[in-house]
C-alpha cells in the first residue's frame, strides 16, 4: 500500500483549511482548489479513516465528533511542519525578535542582551517594547516577556523573574520632611503608584492599617520605569524593587528606608507558541535568561 494511501497528507491540508474557515468554499480559495476538488479530498479522508468529519447542512458545515478529535493534533502537525521548514531554509545567522514589558525591556534586558549575543553571535536580536495582550504586533514575535498571575492559554510559558517592591524615595525629598524613619512618615508624602493595594499591603505587612484619608497618589505613569523617574525627581514616594534601581540607589538618587519588602502575585513569563518548541535560538535565550535572572523562590520554579 502507498504511502500517500496509509497517510493522506494533502486531504489532511484540506480538512484542516476546512475547519478554520468553517468553510468549503473560502477553505478552496486559500488552497487554489475548486470547491468540487476540496469535497473529493475531504471524501478520501472520510473514506481512509471510515467516519464522517462534517455535518453538512444547508449553507453550514459543523465538524462532527470525529472531527473534533482529528483537528488539534492535525493543526499542531502542520504548525510543527511549517516551522521544520522555516529553520530548515534559515541561514545561519538568526534573527530573535523578542516582544517585552516597557520596564522590563528598557530598565534590564536591553542593557544586558549584549551579553547574550556574545554567547551568541549568529543570533541577532530585535526587541520591541509591547503594551499587553492586544498589541497586534505580537504575532510576529518569536518570543514574549509578559507579566500575569498566571500563563496564558495556549501557549508554552516559563517562570523567569518575581519581584519584591518597598517604598523609595529620593534624599532631598525625604529630608524636606525631617527624614523617613518609620513607615508613619511615608502618609506626609504623595505617593507614586499604578496601583493603591500595593501600598495598602505593604502597610499592612509593617502593622500599620492604611488610613482612611490617603495621601495623595500620582496615577499618570503606566509603568515602573517612568515612575522610578518620578520618584528620582522628588515627586513623591515610589513602591519600587531594586531589580530595577540598583545603579540608582548605590548612586544615591534614590533611598530605600525600610527593609520590608512586599511581593505581589505578579510572575514574568518567557512565552512562545508550542510550534516554536523546539526552535534552538528560544533554547538559547531560555537558558541565558535562566542563568542571568535571579533565582526563582522554589515554589514558582
Amino acid at each position: 500500500m502507498k504511502m500517500s494511501k496509509q497517510f493522506p497528507v494533502n486531504a489532511l491540508r484540506v480538512f484542516e483549511a476546512v475547519a478554520r474557515h468553517n468553510s468549503f468554499t473560502r477553505a478552496g480559495d486559500e488552497l487554489g482548489m475548486t470547491q468540487t476538488a476540496v469535497s473529493y479530498q475531504i471524501k478520501i479522508l472520510e473514506d481512509n479513516i471510515g467516519e464522517a468529519l462534517f455535518l453538512r447542512q444547508t449553507r453550514q458545515i459543523t465538524l462532527t465528533g470525529t472531527g473534533e478529535r482529528l483537528l488539534p493534533k492535525t493543526r499542531e502537525g502542520f504548525e510543527l511542519l511549517r516551522e521544520a521548514v522555516a529553520l530548515a531554509r534559515q541561514a545561519a545567522d538568526e534573527v530573535l525578535e523578542i516582544h517585552s514589558t516597557p520596564t522590563f525591556a528598557s530598565q534590564w534586558l536591553a542593557r544586558h542582551l549584549g551579553k547574550f549575543q556574545l554567547q551568541h553571535p549568529n543570533i541577532a536580536v530585535r526587541l520591541l517594547r509591547s503594551d499587553g495582550k492586544n498589541d497586534p504586533n505580537r504575532e510576529n514575535a518569536d518570543v514574549i516577556i509578559h507579566i500575569d498571575k498566571s500563563p496564558l492559554p495556549g501557549m508554552i510559558c516559563h517562570p523567569i523573574l518575581e519581584l519584591d517592591y518597598t517604598p523609595m524615595v529620593s534624599p532631598a525629598l525625604a529630608a524636606s520632611i525631617g527624614g523617613v524613619n518609620k513607615p508613619e512618615d511615608l502618609l506626609k508624602l504623595p505617593w507614586i503608584s499604578t496601583g493603591e493595594c500595593w501600598w495598602a499591603d505593604w502597610f499592612q505587612a509593617a502593622g500599620i492599617p492604611s488610613p482612611d484619608k490617603k495621601a495623595i497618589k500620582f496615577t499618570a505613569f503606566g509603568v515602573l520605569d517612568l515612575e522610578a523617574g518620578a520618584a528620582i525627581a522628588g515627586h513623591g514616594a515610589a513602591m519600587l524593587s531594586r531589580f530595577y534601581v540598583e545603579d540608582d540607589l548605590t548612586a544615591g538618587r534614590l533611598i530605600q528606608p525600610f527593609d520590608l519588602s512586599y511581593r505581589d502575585q505578579n510572575i514574568y513569563w518567557l512565552v512562545y507558541p508550542p510550534h516554536k518548541r523546539n526552535s534552538p535560538k528560544i533554547k538559547a535565550f531560555h537558558q541565558w535568561l535562566t542563568e542571568a535572572l535571579p533565582p526563582l523562590t522554589p515554589d514558582t520554579a
